[in-house]
């Protein structure tokens, strides 16, 4: 039964990622089988015969980035993915020729393709046998027809690499919007690229929402956003998947309906809503730092370190200690030409700026941040590190 309506898909990165928009317009319009896309090379999920319930328009089984542990398929129909296209241009105005910077294996670059299809568009796609570069994403940009809107996403890391070269910089203010997604974005990142003069665009979203659902804060016209009693956030709307491939036990756990039948997607993260009404993403359940009792949520240090002049990047988690539970561990990326800081020196710029308990007791200066799926800090790489420290 399996291979009559789900195939595996490998996908090449690069150019040649180009290479399955023919099987992915198949599969949007129901004319070929649903697609379950992979790294070109990697293993292809198992794809088991005796899955139960396939949602009727199944598009696409696609992996979550596995960061809690096994891999999921989140099922996506094919009216989903186009409701998310379609909302996506509505939100940004208008259709227009899309780049890809990223796997098309994942959900973020794989909707890039999907937003092409639906808007009937060519997409260019940056050439990656040199890894990401601001050389290749500058000719890649040179592609996209003058004469219409362009579009990109991107995940921060990216970005940071691009505001720190004058080629970068000059070809990221082609974009009519560029998409940013993947993990949270530091304040001090976003500022410097609107003062560079891009118009970025925060999103939030995963596999089980068909991307990014909720741009600058705020749903799309399709999406919907409640938080729960302790700030769990729900995600719903026209772009929500059916659930797991071949796992009724997880789908039942993690997608619900409330009692006006309202479909929701229990997410793993906290969060709140500012003064706009716009929702803030404070972090995952499980990276919230508790430490002497008191709960620190990561994303407000990454914040506070990111706006010294001397850090472009951060990623913050809890380390185990015998008095504390837990202490705050910061592994952070310098700017270019910055020296590397002490504890004390970043303990003491930030002190009044974060209360005491916040402030970072483990400090680690790495050349990259570790990475995961697209561009996502590899949360459980960095706790480890600290570990081989103690």
């Amino acid at each position: 039964m399996s291979g009559l309506f789900l195939r595996a898909l490998p996908v090449p990165s690069g150019v040649a990622a180009l290479g399955v928009l023919a099987d992915l317009r198949r599969a949007l319009d129901g004319s070929g089988p649903a697609l379950a896309p992979h790294a070109l090379n990697a293993p292809p999920p198992p794809i088991r015969d005796d899955v139960g319930h396939v949602p009727p328009g199944l598009a696409l089984a696609i992996g979550t980035s596995g960061s809690t542990g096994r891999i999921k398929l989140a099922m996506l129909t094919g009216a989903a993915l186009r409701a998310s296209a379609d909302a996506t241009h509505q939100r940004l105005g208008g259709v227009g020729q899309w780049l890809l910077t990223m796997p098309a294996h994942h959900i973020a670059g794989i909707q890039v393709l999907v937003r092409s299809l639906v808007a009937r568009t060519t997409p260019v796609s940056m050439d990656l046998a040199g890894g990401f570069t601001t050389a290749a994403f500058a000719r890649a940009t040179a592609q996209i027809d003058s004469a219409v809107m362009a579009y990109t996403a991107l995940v921060p890391t990216q970005l940071v690499r691009l505001l720190a070269d004058a080629q970068g910089r000059q070809a990221l203010t082609r974009y009519a919007a560029v998409l940013l997604g993947g993990a949270a974005a530091p304040a001090s990142l976003l500022a410097g690229a609107r003062a560079a003069g891009v118009a970025v665009v925060t999103t939030y979203g995963m596999s089980e929402t068909a991307g990014g659902c909720v741009y600058d804060g705020r749903p799309l016209e399709v999406s919907l956003v409640r938080l729960e009693d302790d700030g769990r956030i729900r995600l719903g709307g026209a772009t929500l998947a059916q659930g797991y491939l071949g796992e009724p036990a997880l789908t039942t756990e993690s997608f619900i309906e409330d009692t006006a039948g309202t479909a929701w997607f229990r997410t793993d993260d906290v969060g709140h809503l500012d003064d706009r009404g716009a929702l803030v993403v404070d972090g995952r359940i499980d990276d919230l730092v508790n430490t002497g009792g008191l709960k620190v949520v990561p994303r407000l240090i990454e914040e506070a370190l990111t706006a010294l002049d001397t850090v472009a990047e951060a990623v913050v988690v809890g380390s185990p200690d015998p008095d504390w539970g837990q202490v705050v561990s910061a592994a952070i990326v310098l700017t270019q030409g910055s020296k590397p800081p002490t504890l004390d020196d970043v303990r003491g710029r930030l002190r009044g700026i974060l209360p005491d308990h916040a402030l970072p007791r483990r400090l680690a200066t790495l050349p990259a941040l570790p990475l995961r799926g697209p561009g996502k800090p590899d949360r459980a790489a960095v706790r480890r590190l600290f570990d081989q420290r103690d």
